[in-house]
């Protein structure tokens, strides 16, 4: 709805008072705008009225006198009056409390919701006081597990429905759900269906009692020892609004905010979660240098002094960097100052050989919001299964699809929305070209789906569907969607801050500001402030891990990135680390890349860095450090300062807000974009780049690429999961156990030309792994989880070989 756009009102009565209130609001929101509590436990503004607690029972004046209703259930009409105070709105408030508690336990002491629990408020305000109930209260064996990260106290439930409409009406998952009847009624999962939902948590922090808690904070704090601090999740690059809690200067839980431009409040796991892997005892919380027994621990200016030895011995162009996707949008910054106007490298790169063109990612004309998705007729999505990568995002698609709008979903393999499109077009790995084609000209099969594209306003989300994908399929969907009426873009990147890291000229042929490195303006800008940078643009992850088995490059920067694990072609990663003459590595953990390296500097994490970062559809907003960096651990930002100044270069890079305020001068697309506009002007909701008034000097055009299609007998997709190997889930304690079992899934008719059933084992992309025969598999395709233990190895190419090694396994 545009800002100006005339909202219609009624006129309605409040305790006397006459107010204006928005045609069709229900009547307990437009109370509560004007101040009137009416109290509730079922009605939760983003999930549908059910009326079940009623506890908001109000008194309406109608034709036949006043009636008692359920405020979350009724809209306002012209006209209308209504009491909230009345003594017999009164009496009915303290009779459902009275009900309400005659089986609730009296354990509020040690229920984690004490202190912030709507019941314990609402039964002071609102309660008779004291119970007529002495019987025995109902009673249940507590708590139980519903799933690895939530458990359920029965007898504190109040039947009030929210977490079975957030698990079925939003998530998408209905797993949780009322059973019995009568006094007997309780809340629980299917048999041996456990609610393995990948939004379970905000189950949690929906309930309005203490009947859902979270294994991970359960008895950990009390509300009133929290403080808390805003923020945003890295967990991917939709970058869901947060509020960090902390107690003792621990994290202690990590609630959605409802900020409605992003998240609108809503959590994946993974977002809630992980915050667990940072307060492992496993990270690395001082520098280690390398020596001949593996790794010992040196002091801060010991390490920096060795590192500006090493760097410093090396031409500029014989040193890379590879990554700063998980850093803030400053410390992305200081990293390319630090190889460009430091070291005097161009070779610089957050993508891992995962992603795609950095002037399609930063600088798409036409780029779409999430919010876009509410007002499009037709969404296509071509890209990841959103469920599994980018959680958050696949909600608000769903949530558009569930309002009306229609959805084409184009993929080698099944996705989480299959289910509620009108159109699924799923294809032999490494034929999308082909498919593409089709699509576009209405061919055959796919007249439907070219038809339904048609109809306008269309949101296209386009990235690789799986790390085998050829990325200049993503270029040639691109260019196709904006052949479509009122068509806007997104790009779909996964990694957390990737989106910001390319904003602040982290790619081969960016710099800061989403401009070219061809553009000899934006080239003079930087050198004003910084000095002499390269010329031209430098080498991308993958020609750098190539060129380090060659020789060509000498010496590769590591920031908090493990190409052995991420890259498309884990060997050369391999060979290319150990074959560099020397390795630095920022990292918060030991991982495949950083234990081959020569020295490791302890890297702050999420939560321990303040700054800025930016999503997937260009949004910046604040993150907040709430607590301090682990032992000796230190951001990025000022590593790189200390070794600068031991190089001989004072970059001045270790306050963040200096390096805000340097960002929004010399980066032309955050012209104006400072953190103090943020906490000021821009609000809560953050800031879309770049700001009104503001020239982008780049602007990118996708083009209709010819990409070739893939013909041997079999391909590869390698589908990623959400919980996969990472390291950091790996050290997430309660999330480290969920990742799947890899198996290499298979069509029937594959299976059956091969001899082999479910469980037999084959050998594929070099490695033997169980077969799943799976009808959701397009024939002529293997799909492979990405980044599971057993599949660490694999080379992520377009063709494979299979064979069968043996049977009954």
């Amino acid at each position: 709805m545009a800002d100006n756009a005339q909202v219609e009102t009624v006129s309605i009565t409040i305790n006397g008072a006459v107010h204006e209130v928005p045609a069709g609001e229900l009547l307990i929101a437009a109370a509560e705008d004007l101040g009137e509590n009416i109290p509730r436990f079922c009605y939760y503004k983003k999930l549908a009225p059910v009326g079940k607690c009623r506890m908001c029972l109000v008194e309406v004046e109608g034709p036949r006198g006043k009636a008692l209703i359920p405020s979350c259930t009724v809209p306002v009409s012209d006209g209308m009056v209504v009491d909230t105070e009345s003594t017999v709105v009164k009496k009915a408030q303290k009779g459902v409390l009275e009900f309400l508690l005659i089986n609730h336990p009296l354990d509020c002491p040690v229920c984690d919701k004490g202190g912030e629990c709507p019941l314990q408020d609402q039964a002071v305000e609102f309660g008779p006081g004291e119970s007529r109930f002495i019987e025995q209260k109902r009673t249940f064996t507590k708590p139980i597990p519903v799933s690895e990260l939530v458990l359920l106290d029965r007898e504190r439930c109040v039947l009030c429905d929210r977490c079975v409409r957030v698990a079925d009406d939003i998530a998408g998952d209905p797993l949780i759900e009322f059973i019995d009847r009568g006094n007997h009624t309780q809340i629980n999962t299917f048999p041996s269906e456990p609610f393995s939902s990948y939004f379970s948590g905000n189950t949690v922090q929906t309930c309005p009692v203490g009947a859902l808690t979270s294994v991970d904070y359960r008895f950990k704090a009390r509300p009133w020892d929290l403080t808390s601090t805003r923020s945003v999740s890295l967990a991917d690059s939709v970058h869901s609004t947060v509020d960090v809690q902390t107690s003792m200067g621990s994290i202690v839980r990590v609630y959605g905010v409802e900020n409605n431009e992003v998240n609108e409040g809503w959590l994946s796991d993974k977002d809630r979660f992980q915050f667990g892997a940072f307060q492992d005892g496993s990270r690395v919380t001082t520098p280690l240098v390398r020596d001949a027994d593996g790794f010992t621990e040196t002091t801060w200016a010991e390490a920096m002094e060795l590192i500006a030895s090493r760097l410093g011995g090396f031409l500029g162009s014989e040193v890379g960097a590879i990554g700063g996707a998980n850093n803030t949008n400053e410390e992305a910054f200081v990293l390319g100052r630090f190889m460009r106007s430091v070291v005097g490298s161009p070779h610089i790169d957050a993508q891992i050989g995962d992603g795609i063109d950095p002037h399609l990612a930063a600088a798409i004309v036409d780029r779409a919001t999430i919010n876009n998705l509410d007002e499009a007729s037709t969404i296509l999505l071509w890209g990841p299964d959103l469920k599994e990568t980018l959680p958050v995002l696949y909600l608000r698609v769903r949530k558009a699809v569930l309002a009306g709008a229609s959805l084409v979903v184009v993929s080698p393999y099944a996705t989480g929305l299959d289910s509620i499109a009108t159109h699924v077009v799923p294809y032999r790995a490494g034929s999308g070209p082909e498919v593409l084609r089709k699509i576009s000209q209405g061919e055959d099969e796919f007249a439907a789906v070219g038809a339904m594209l048609g109809t306008g306003p269309v949101v296209v989300l386009v990235g690789r569907t799986s790390l085998s994908e050829d990325p200049r399929l993503v270029e040639a969907a691109a260019a196709f969607a904006r052949t479509l009426p009122e068509s806007r873009i997104m790009p779909l990147l996964l990694r957390g801050n990737v989106f910001g890291a390319l904003d602040m000229g982290l790619a081969p042929n960016l710099l800061p500001g989403r401009v070219s490195t061809g553009d000899a303006d934006a080239v003079a800008l930087l050198e004003d402030n910084w000095g002499p940078i390269p010329e031209g643009p430098g080498k991308g992850t993958m020609e750098m891990l190539a060129s380090l088995v060659d020789g060509d490059l000498k010496a590769i920067v590591l920031a908090g990135s493990d190409p052995v694990r991420d890259c498309p072609d884990p060997q050369t990663a391999i060979d290319a680390l150990e074959n560099a003459e020397f390795v630095v590595a920022f990292d918060a953990f030991v991982t495949d890349s950083s234990r081959r390296a020569d020295v490791i500097l302890p890297a702050a994490v999420w939560g321990e860095v303040d700054g800025t970062a930016t999503n997937l559809e260009g949004r910046v907003q604040r993150l907040g450090a709430s607590t301090p960096p682990l032992g000796k651990a230190m951001s990025l930002a000022t590593a790189l300062d200390g070794i600068a100044r031991f190089m001989g270069v004072e970059m001045n890079c270790s306050d963040w807000m200096l390096v805000n305020k340097e960002i929004a001068t010399v980066a032309p697309a955050y012209g104006g974009l400072t953190a103090d506009y943020l906490t000021f002007e821009a609000g809560d909701d953050g800031a879309i780049v770049p700001l009104r008034g503001v020239v982008q000097p780049l602007s990118y055009l996708p083009t209709d690429v010819k990409v070739p299609v893939v013909t041997d007998r079999f391909t590869l997709h390698l589908a990623p999961s959400m919980y996969d190997d990472s390291v950091v889930l790996r050290h997430a304690t309660i999330l480290s156990s969920l990742h799947g079992t890899a198996e290499a899934r298979l069509h029937p008719k594959d299976a059956s030309a091969l001899a082999v059933v479910d469980g037999d084992v084959v050998e594929v992309a070099g490695i033997e792994l169980p077969i799943a025969i799976d009808v959701r598999v397009v024939p002529g395709s293997v799909v492979l989880p990405f980044n599971q233990i057993a599949t660490k190895g694999v080379h992520a190419t377009a063709a494979v070989n299979i064979q069968a090694v043996r049977g009954d396994v």
